[in-house]
């Protein structure tokens, strides 16, 4: 497939064009592009990762857009692989049906479903599931699972379709896929259209506020267009006829937060935690661009810090390895400039492990190959899991390995320094 990329001039909130550069980033690969040896020889593209703000409504996002048919297409990441995820999920679900007084055989439409895991948690209240996810082979994989999946982008002739077809949705899901989309407004129109009168549309994203406060910068990689804080969002839903009327923060992934919608002037109540939570977006300056570019000078620093750290590797003979072949692993890889010190990356996800990292071509091994290589230092990419990653490799910490986490702040953890985490 030929990689194509297009650049976007407006904000994908508010069409506005008054956009400003406020977070340069290097070049990257597509993160979840590992490659066969055999696929060695081939160019791999890299595009753009810079983040722009909308100055009158402070959105913050990437105008240049990978191919969403490339993006997704080999698509490896599942949610139910992930127990933290699936904990979360099912506390999600229940608030949610408790919220809304949900009955059996209510329809819930889930968007960006993966392999439906979180449909699930609704399927065993008795609910009617359905999911549209673009990546053929994880969206197969949902329905001979016995969760319907239509392995599709969501488009308004697929919204009326399914409207027809099974009528109204109670509810409509959009999870960690909300900052995916190019076009956002397209997708609230569609959100609009299959809800019911009564029905709400929760959402979760990544949140701004946490990625500034904790530096999360592996969560910034292509499929991430948009990095929501709530100010803008709640403008733009009810410029699309839906009202925010909820808002919680949670740690999944690093810092996110689940928002829900009504058709404007539905039957639910609002919660004072919307109200909050724009009043904490004001006091922190999270619309000006001046927040973004501290940010990026923590970005650089951070750069320089690790530079610093991994200067004299080479020379006093260290070697050092990356844990975790994770999408934000090939962000931290290049905005930090670890491809030529990282030896060897160690996975045990099958569709990783003998194949080599987008750009780099670092390989990927399993992580039993930490305690025979036993590589000096051993940066953790898969960030997200970091304390508990150090935690069950306590053995390669006692014969002298030495863990680096770079976010929010380069950390060297040996084994005397385990106990203190």
């Amino acid at each position: 497939m030929k990689v194509q990329a297009s650049r976007r001039v407006s904000c994908r909130l508010c069409d506005g064009r008054d956009l400003e550069l406020v977070v340069p980033l290097s070049p990257t690969p597509v993160a979840e592009k590992y490659v066969t040896e055999e696929e060695l020889n081939d160019p791999t593209p890299a595009f753009p990762l810079d983040l722009y703000m909308y100055c009158a409504c402070g959105h913050v996002q990437m105008l240049d857009i990978v191919n969403p048919a490339f993006l997704w297409d080999n698509f490896t990441y599942q949610s139910g692989q992930n127990k933290d995820m699936v904990n979360h999920f099912e506390d999600c679900v229940q608030k949610i049906c408790r919220r809304i007084g949900s009955s059996p055989g209510d329809l819930v439409v889930d968007i960006g479903s993966n392999d439906g895991t979180l449909l699930r948690s609704f399927k065993k209240r008795g609910m009617t599931v359905l999911g549209v996810d673009p990546a053929k082979d994880i969206a197969a994989k949902a329905t001979s699972s016995g969760i319907e999946t239509i392995p599709d982008f969501l488009s308004m002739d697929l919204a009326r379709k399914i409207r027809t077809e099974r009528g109204p949705a109670k509810c409509v899901a959009a999870f960690n896929v909300f900052a995916h989309a190019d076009d956002l407004a397209g997708m609230a129109e569609c959100v609009r259209h299959l809800l019911a009168p009564d029905g709400v549309f929760i959402f979760e994203v990544s949140y701004l506020l946490d990625i500034v406060d904790h530096m999360l910068l592996g969560t910034i990689f292509h499929e991430h267009l948009s990095h929501h804080s709530m100010k803008p969002m709640a403008g733009f839903l009810k410029r699309h006829g839906l009202d925010l009327i909820d808002v919680e923060r949670v740690p999944i992934q690093g810092g996110s937060v689940v928002g829900l919608a009504q058709m404007s002037g539905g039957p639910h109540c609002a919660s004072p935690t919307v109200g909050e939570l724009l009043d904490l977006e004001l006091r922190r300056g999270l619309d000006r661009p001046e927040t973004m570019k501290t940010f990026s000078e923590r970005i650089r620093r951070l750069r320089d810090e690790v530079g610093n750290l991994t200067s004299n590797f080479g020379r006093e003979g260290k070697i050092a390895a990356g844990y975790g072949a994770a999408r934000s692993g090939t962000t931290l890889i290049c905005q930090l400039d670890l491809g030529k010190t990282i030896r060897f990356i160690v996975d045990d996800h099958p569709q990783k492990v003998n194949k080599f990292s987008p750009g780099h071509h670092i390989p990927v091994v399993p992580t039993s190959e930490l305690l025979v290589r036993r590589p000096d230092y051993c940066f953790i990419l898969a960030w997200i899991h970091a304390k508990k990653i150090m935690a069950g490799n306590a053995k390669y910490l006692e014969e002298g390995g030495r863990f680096i986490v770079a976010c929010p702040e380069v950390t060297v953890v040996g084994w005397n320094e385990l106990s203190a985490l």
